[in-house]
């Protein structure tokens, strides 16, 4: 998890995100740095606007409960879409489990 806050923070920095720069935050936090971590954060983030992520997450998050107050009888098809939508729900909902 400390290698996606350390993503984070250099993206709220303005700095590229990659894998030194990565090793560097970790290292400055403290913590042994792993190289196939970072890697694996540096790859699974490319081509990822995170700042969108966050913002459509957030946007997610708000109207989930209205949906769900609005259509109670609906919640079986939410279900079936919720498994096609999946993986698209997985990252936004990752980052934004951080922010609450």
């Amino acid at each position: 998890m400390e290698y996606v806050y350390a993503a984070l923070l250099l993206d709220a920095a303005g700095k590229e995100i990659n894998e030194q720069n990565i090793l560097e935050v970790i290292k400055a936090a403290g913590m042994n740095p792993d190289e196939a971590q970072a890697k694996a954060i540096v790859s699974s983030l490319k081509g990822v606007d995170i700042k969108e992520v966050i913002k459509n997450a957030q946007s997610m998050q708000a109207a989930a409960p209205q949906q769900a107050a609005a259509a109670p009888g609906k919640a079986e098809k939410k279900e079936e879409k919720k498994d096609e939508k999946k993986s698209e729900e997985e990252a936004a909902g990752g980052l934004a489990g951080l922010f609450g």
